[in-house]
Formats: structure tokens, sequence, C-alpha cells
């Protein structure tokens, strides 16, 4: 077993973690120990399909699907690096583990053979408890490719997330993002590509919402996905002097 599976499995109960598994891969633990995975890709599915090397992964896999057993998993939209096809059956190979998956991945579930009894399909708007964590589905705006793609507003031990989905800058959703209150972290793409925030939308987007916290996503693992850290960085520093942010790093994961 691989050590970000070690860290995962051994967080200390009592605490809220939030760990980092590249690309726009989340896993939440809870204080109590339940697990909540979002977005996570896990194969090399990508350069199989896309049969370009332009996505071809570039960092390492740091957990095999095999390893953990999620209580719950969100897969926000279709595309592969959202709904990992490959990882998906393992992942849901616990007959205790549920998923919460935008309307239009059915056609992989159903292509999969899941167990239709712990599949939910979500749309904007829809509100989902999930143990520990209470869901709230909001709009994305992800282009034609993705017209079912939803973001999600976790609370879990009072504690509230954002994550943005893959998405275009839309400060008119601003009522929708805060529609549960203030927001601690918010995770967003910052890679341009495919009609997502790039760095400096990301930036705008924090501005408007002022989360205590920002962590930017999406970038690094493909070629054609694009994303410079450094310039979210320096664009952030520029435009929101004190206001906090973080890079994670592939397995780095925080207490909450």
């Amino acid at each position: 077993m691989n050590q970000f599976a070690v860290n995962i499995l051994t967080a200390q109960k009592g605490k809220t973690h939030l760990f980092y598994a590249g690309q726009a891969g989340f896993i939440l633990k809870s204080k109590s120990g339940q697990t909540l995975a979002i977005d996570l890709y896990l194969s090399d599915c990508g350069e199989r399909f896309e049969g370009n090397i332009g996505f071809k992964r570039l960092l390492p896999r740091i957990l095999n699907p095999q390893e953990v057993m999620f209580d719950h998993i969100i897969a926000t939209h279709p595309h592969f690096d959202h709904y990992d096809v490959d990882s998906m059956p393992f992942l849901m190979s616990n007959p205790a583990t549920c998923l919460f998956a935008s309307v239009d991945c059915k056609k992989f579930v159903d292509a999969s053979a899941l167990d239709e009894k712990r599949v939910t399909y979500v749309r904007p708007l829809d509100s989902q408890m999930a143990g520990d964590f209470n869901l709230h589905f909001i709009n994305c705006d992800h282009g034609k490719l993705a017209p079912d793609a939803v973001g999600v507003i976790i609370e879990v031990d009072e504690k509230r997330i954002l994550v943005a989905g893959d998405t275009c800058l839309r400060l008119d959703r601003k009522p929708e993002y805060l529609s549960k209150g203030p927001i601690d972290i918010m995770i967003a793409p910052i890679n341009g590509a495919y009609g997502n925030l790039d760095e400096n939308d990301c930036v705008e987007l924090c501005k408007a919402l002022r989360p205590a916290m920002t962590i930017p996503c999406h970038y690094g693992l493909f070629a054609r996905h694009k994303g410079l850290p450094g310039l979210f960085m320096e664009i952030m520093e520029k435009k929101c002097p004190g206001q906090k942010y973080l890079l994670m790093t592939m397995g780095e994961h925080i207490t909450i």
C-alpha cells in the first residue's frame, strides 16, 4: 500500500481532513472518519481514449483505486478526468460505497454495470445527505460537451467547501455560490482550456466570493489542459492582497 493511501486511512479522527489527488481530484475525511472522494482520476485512460500525447499523464499515479474504500464518491461530469471509467468499478467494488454523478454520467454507469441502487444522479440545485456530508449541487457552465456538469457545496463538520467544478467565470451566479453562507475553502480550476476558469478568472471569482482560503486545481497533469500555478499566485497577490490561498502538491493533505 502506498503512502498516500496510508495517510488517508490513518488520518486522525476528531479533525476534518482534505487530501489532493491531482488534477481536480480531492478527498474529504470527516471528524468521525467518513470519506468523500471527488472527481478522482487514477488511471491512464485519457491517453487511450484521446489517442493524443497531449493527454498523456505527466504526473505519477499516487493512489490505486483498490487501496481505499470510500463511503461516498462524486463525479461532477462524464469527462474522463472526472469520471474515470477504468477506476470507477474498483472504487465502487465496496457494497457500501455510494456514487453521486451528474445525469450525463449514466452511459458510463450502465457500461460498467455498476449497482444502480448505489448511484444517485444529480442536477444543479439538488441537495443530498451523504452521511456526515451535506451536498448542495450547483450550476456549472462547461459548454456544450458537458451541459449537465455540476459543482457542489459541501457542508461537513461545520465547514463549507465550494467545489466550483469545470466552469467558466459566471459572476452572475454569486448568489448561488454563497447560498449556504460564507465559504471556508473554494476549490476551482485555473487551466483556462475547454471553457474552464483560467488563472485570472479564478482570482476574480475569489475576489467576488471572499472564501477564507482558495485552492486552485486542474493543472499539471496533461499538456493540453494548461494552467500555471505561478501565474495564479502572482495575480492573486496583486488583486487580492492578504487573501489566503494554497497551492497543493499531489498527495498533500491539510486539516480544515
